[in-house]
């Protein structure tokens, strides 16, 4: 890497190569030293603007470098050595400025082509008068005029060719008939209709028509010509009026400049722009633009997108580099490409290691669906690459839907989400857009958006549900359960927010404002009932045992309420208190010593380690309600689910444990229960949960 000094002496040292130029190598060397300057600004810029840039093409035109080898030398060395001698500060920098040069190009050669069409313009505007003045002057002017005009003609660099009015060419010079492919002689008499290229469309011949007609007296256009081969010639045409003493079309004079090269550098410019270039397929940008051409087309068109992601591409790219990794992507690029072969289809690469394929006039769901498979089919194969055979699967995320029903952003927006679901149903699959999923996830969002806000607003509530004693039906306490009040989506049980609380941490000041309203509650009833007050159970979710600051919070909660730590029972699921070990299970014991009871809620339906059970801190076991349904003398009864309340019930009183038995709904239930030894049970039989007025109407009673 030389720097800026040494990219400069390199580009003046091409630069001279390509013609002469009116100044010594030094002057030559610091006027390119400052174009150099120009170019490296545009580079690291933060946002390109092509106007400088196009004036260092123009530069080079003025210092009468207009050859096309000099345009074609300059692209290069900015392309492939302007990087590589500036450098860069780090990677992001280098891969900003890699994907800036393209544009830096185009620029460049648009200002060269421009400042060429403005001498070309003069040029001509030379000829013109020349021309006229060859004709009109005195004899002697005539003849210094036509010699001019002859030197000119002859010895410029593009192509002239003259015409009479109606096209039939009458003269052409040497370098016209050069770019053409023709002799000079063979080219006189052509008609220049025999150099238009083939199915040429109507109005690029219009402007021809009009100027011979004298409707206007020049025309400029890019043109595409046909070569004597029939090769195509890609050219700036100007074309001019010259009329006789009376205004009438008399001549016309056409300059040529070949811009095949500059026009084949922007179709590559073009490419750049529009395609990835590791994989070569299409990248987010050409994608768009087909997506949404396919949602302009309206009517009764139907569209497809199948979104994809590799799974666990970065583990690969961790563990064997990244490339490795970049060769996955070509090898996986280049097996959906040859899936994707159908003119409606495109597959592209939206970056990292996430493609996508727009089907154009689906044909419906099934199509895409058969499509999904064979992608997951074709990428099963393992992959050889660096000595290793790589196996790969994806996540396909398919919405399919007719143009009417939705926009471009949207489809992609439920791509998306789709992708999300097959990842989280297992990966290596894919997922449908399915509307009803949808609107559920959106309202979980919804819901947890709103779930801060109503902690602190209090749209919490709870309600209580009696648990009774068997022997007596004697309401000896209650668990607490928290409802939400949902402003939009009216009330709310448990099932549908405490899982959300759970992934989000809310839980941990949810789960403590339960605490403290059912402490408050708790509080009011010994003050109303003394002794006959019922004890409070409260769910304690896992993720609260981790709190370091719990045990300090629940004996703040109970010292406020001045309520005795045996008036509050703290149930765990029996998958979280198996799961206890370390820091949360101390903070069980230290609640226990303070004389908090703990409860083991659904137990039965875990795998319950019993040699682990008996040294928990743990007071009362509560039978899962889904063993209640095997209790009843029905057909559908399972004998085994007694058997199983027996044993559980033998095994908690072994352990010093009380037995609650939780989802008793008919009286059959709870007389098996007592049979059985059971203490107390809670459930629909006895009372749905309620308002805390519902628990005194009981005491009272």
């Amino acid at each position: 890497m030389g720097g800026p000094d040494a990219f400069a002496r390199m580009w003046a040292a091409v630069l001279a190569e390509t013609g002469y130029v009116a100044m010594d190598h030094r002057g030559l060397v610091e006027r390119v030293r400052g174009y150099t300057g120009v170019l490296l600004a545009a580079l690291r810029a933060e946002r390109f603007d092509p106007e400088p840039v196009e004036s260092v093409g123009s530069g080079i035109v003025g210092l009468r470098l207009t050859g096309a080898r000099t345009l074609a030398v300059s692209l290069r060395v900015i392309g492939e050595d302007l990087l590589r001698e500036v450098g860069a500060d780090g990677p992001e920098d280098a891969e900003i400025a890699r994907r800036r040069l393209p544009a830096i190009q185009a620029a460049f050669a648009c200002g060269f082509a421009s400042a060429m069409r403005d001498t070309i313009f003069r040029d001509q505007e030379s000829i013109r008068r020349a021309a006229l003045e060859a004709r009109r002057g005195a004899e002697a002017a005539l003849m210094a005029s036509e010699a001019r005009f002859r030197a000119m003609f002859s010895q410029a660099a593009v192509g002239i060719g003259i015409s009479d009015a109606q096209g039939k060419l009458l003269e052409v010079n040497a370098a016209m008939a050069a770019m053409l492919g023709y002799s000079v002689e063979r080219m006189r008499g052509m008609h220049v209709s025999e150099l238009r290229f083939p199915n040429e469309p109507p109005a690029m011949q219009r402007p021809l028509t009009e100027i011979s007609a004298g409707e206007r007296d020049h025309y400029r256009m890019e043109r595409m010509l046909r070569r004597a081969d029939g090769s195509p010639l890609w050219t700036n045409l100007s074309v001019s009026l010259v009329r006789d003493e009376t205004g009438a079309p008399q001549f016309l004079v056409g300059m040529l400049e070949d811009i095949t090269e500059r026009h084949l550098l922007e179709e590559r410019l073009r490419h750049q722009a529009n395609h990835d270039p590791l994989t070569g397929l299409g990248n987010r940008a050409l994608f768009t633009e087909r997506l949404n051409a396919a949602f302009a087309e309206g009517g009764d068109n139907r569209v497809g997108v199948c979104y994809l992601d590799l799974d666990g591409f970065k583990v690969i790219n961790d563990s064997l580099g990244h490339d490795i990794g970049d060769d996955l992507l070509v090898a996986v690029a280049a097996r959906l490409d040859e899936l994707v072969t159908a003119p409606n289809r495109m597959v592209a690469r939206l970056g990292g290691d996430e493609f996508v394929v727009l089907v154009e006039h689906s044909t419906g769901r099934a199509d895409l669906v058969a499509l999904a498979e064979r992608i997951l089919a074709a990428l099963a194969e393992p992959v050889p690459i660096g000595g290793h055979r790589l196996a790969v699967s994806a996540s396909i995320g398919l919405v399919e839907r007719a143009v009417v029903t939705a926009t471009p952003a949207e489809t992609m927006r439920d791509a998306d989400v789709t992708l999300y679901w097959a990842k989280a149903d297992g990966k290596n699959r894919w997922a449908g857009y399915d509307p009803e999923r949808n609107a559920r996830e959106v309202a979980r969002f919804t819901l947890s958006a709103r779930m801060p806000a109503a902690v602190e607003s209090e749209e919490f509530y709870v309600d209580y549900q009696p648990i009774v004693r068997l022997g007596d039906g004697k309401l000896v306490g209650v668990e607490a359960l928290v409802r939400w009040a949902h402003p939009e989506f009216g009330r709310l049980g448990p099932d549908q927010f405490i899982g959300l609380a759970e992934e989000t941490g809310l839980i941990v000041p949810l789960g403590l404002w339960v605490l403290r309203e059912a402490s408050r509650q708790a509080r009011r009833w010994h003050d109303i009932y003394g002794a006959h007050a019922p004890m409070v159970s409260v769910n304690l979710a896992a993720r609260q045992t981790e709190e370091p600051t719990l045990v300090a919070d629940v004996t703040t909660i109970l010292r406020a309420a001045n309520l005795p730590s045996s008036a509050i029972q703290l149930e765990l699921t029996e998958s979280a208190i198996m799961g206890t070990t370390g820091g949360p299970l101390r903070t069980l014991r230290e609640l226990s010593d303070l004389g908090v009871r703990i409860a083991i809620d659904d137990f039965g339906t875990g795998y319950s380690n019993l040699a682990y059970l008996r040294h928990l801190p743990v007071h009362a076991i509560k039978l899962a309600g889904s063993f209640m349904e095997g209790l009843r003398n029905s057909p559908a009864a399972d004998p085994a689910d007694a058997q199983i309340v027996t044993t559980l019930i033998a095994l908690s009183h072994a352990l010093g444990h009380e037995v609650i038995a939780e989802g008793v709904e008919d009286p059959e239930q709870a007389e098996r229960l007592r049979e059985f030894g059971c203490d107390s049970a809670q459930g629909w039989l006895f009372a749905k949960p309620g308002p805390p007025e519902e628990i005194e109407r009981w005491l009272e009673r």
